[in-house]
């Protein structure tokens, strides 16, 4: 069993350990103060622009795209580089090109986009001129049941009329939010997993308001367009803008979020082992009642629980990925769902006695551990929640316990 990376992560990990520690980390205060100028904008401030084009010129562009869209490299390749980008959430992603939710829509115009639908859409998404939106959640209904979505996409002629109330649209918040993918039911009499399908809406389709940006927790990730309510009153686009086929959205969504939750924990990882550093940071410099933190039984208790969590964490991870680059999507289902599951509580908790160990300053904008929980704490719900996640995997476990007999 092989533990170490190939030749080509290697360099490109060290090409992105460079880009971090000599361009990430010193704009991290530069993107809080052009954030502080335009309070109101929901735009990607100036600093990331200027990221992406030093990014582009090392090679380290549009990483995560898999094999059969065109891509370097595998997921085993992509993770511990997924991971070193979540050390620095509010800007190494956005500026590789790597970011949620660009990335997953990205590989479902790949994967099932029409030449045209890759044409308009797919191309400047790569180039990194546009940003995207991907519509699924719902206010009204219980959307960890992707079944239950309300939204209503009726054809009409040549043309679809969608109609619902989407929020959470990640970056749909942002001017550069060019497009839309919205999840509808097109056939409320079909079978449960048949009744939805997936549409193409442009932002300024006369019908499409944006209602309001919302936040997490307090923060508003304006860096990264925010996250939106939207409203679809009568919304028209034309026939061809549908995805991959009418009836075909819950299983385009499945496919579509399975990457999509890999990513999200590989970068968890990397949150992770920052709070932890700056645990360990704190606790070697801060004394408290005559000795330092890190003499104190319990903070040598939180450091020892955490490292050997994030260990276990990245072996189930680089599984889940080996499984996706060697059978598939489809084949990796359980271990993707035993990552969404055991990472970000875990990352939750580490993070946690990060925030313990600065004790107020933990809770401040002076370090980065209060928006790297929100984030953490989101995950448990994002991608669906940990109780559904759980519940699926017990029913995969007991199936052949069943099917068999035994007790």
């Amino acid at each position: 069993m092989e533990f170490g990376h190939d030749e080509q992560t290697r360099e490109l990990l060290a090409t992105l350990q460079a880009f971090m520690d000599e361009h990430i980390y010193p704009a991290e205060p530069i993107l809080a103060d052009e954030l502080a100028a335009n309070p109101e904008s929901w735009d990607a401030p100036p600093i990331i622009a200027r990221l992406q084009t030093q990014a582009r010129d090392l090679g380290l562009w549009n990483l995560f795209l898999p094999h059969e869209a065109g891509g370097a490299l595998t997921n085993v390749q992509y993770a511990p580089i997924a991971e070193l980008t979540g050390h620095s959430p509010s800007l190494a992603p956005a500026a590789l090109n790597c970011a949620a939710p660009d990335t997953g829509n990205i590989e479902l115009l790949a994967r099932y986009g029409t030449p045209e639908q890759r044409r308009r859409w797919l191309e400047p998404l790569l180039a990194g001129t546009i940003r995207s939106a991907f519509c699924m959640t719902e206010p009204q209904v219980a959307s960890s049941d992707a079944t239950n979505v309300a939204t209503r996409i009726t054809r009409d002629g040549d043309e679809w009329v969608i109609t619902g109330e989407k929020w959470f649209a990640t970056g749909a918040m942002s001017s550069q939010c060019a497009f839309f993918i919205v999840m509808g039911k097109t056939d409320p009499a079909a079978d449960r997993h048949r009744q939805q399908s997936m549409v193409l809406v442009p932002r300024d389709t006369p019908g499409v308001t944006i209602r309001r940006g919302l936040s997490v927790l307090g923060f508003a990730d304006r860096s990264h367009g925010g996250h939106a309510e939207i409203s679809f009153q009568a919304a028209r686009v034309p026939a061809d803008h549908v995805i991959g086929g009418v009836g075909e959205g819950f299983a385009i969504a499945q496919a579509r979020l399975g990457p999509g939750r890999i990513h999200h924990c590989m970068r968890q990882l990397g949150a992770a082992e920052r709070a932890l550093a700056l645990l360990c940071a704190r606790a070697v410099d801060r004394v408290s009642f005559g000795r330092p933190l890190a003499d104190q039984g319990m903070v040598q208790d939180w450091i020892a629980e955490a490292r050997v969590t994030i260990e276990q964490l990245r072996l189930l991870v680089l599984r889940a990925a080996w499984v996706i680059d060697q059978h598939g999507n489809r084949a990796a289902h359980r271990d993707v769902q035993a990552i969404k599951i055991a990472v970000p509580r875990a990352v939750e908790w580490i993070i946690d006695k990060a925030i313990q160990t600065y004790g107020a300053a933990g809770l401040s904008q002076d370090t980065p551990l209060g928006m790297l929980w929100a984030n953490a704490r989101s995950l448990r719900l994002a991608d669906g929640p940990d109780e559904v996640h759980k519940a699926s995997l017990a029913r995969q476990e007991l199936r052949r316990y069943r099917a068999s007999g035994r007790s």
